[in-house]
């Protein structure tokens, strides 16, 4: 047996159709809020689930550590539109950024070409 790497652990991450982002993207979407990953923090996610051994198993305890605070704030939130989880997100258990319903609803408008 092989064992994973970072772009194996990512791709674990996002691409199947039951991949954990979906799931917890979902989850927030329970409470319409869009929930977004950046990049380098699925890598970190995948940093960590190799550092620590747990392979892919180890992804979803990972996403529950980083996630947990978030997801029970979010039910008595109602001016909150989008959740961004970042490196310190992920490696300093720092707050995701929070942006306001407001905004979020501005800029999801189809927006006009520019004449």
């Amino acid at each position: 047996m092989h064992s994973l790497d970072r772009e194996s652990l990512v791709r674990i991450l996002v691409e199947p159709k039951n991949a954990l982002v979906k799931q917890y993207q979902k989850f927030f979407e329970m409470e319409e809020v869009e929930l977004e990953f950046t990049g380098d923090a699925l890598q970190s996610i995948a940093d960590q689930a190799l550092r620590r051994g747990t392979g892919a198993r180890g992804l979803r305890a990972i996403l529950e550590e980083v996630l947990l605070n978030t997801m029970y704030d979010l039910p008595g939130r109602t001016d909150v539109g989008r959740v961004i989880i970042d490196v310190p997100s992920v490696l300093e258990k720092a707050n995701p950024t929070l942006i306001p319903r407001e905004v979020v609803s501005r800029t999801a408008r189809p927006r006009r070409a520019a004449s």
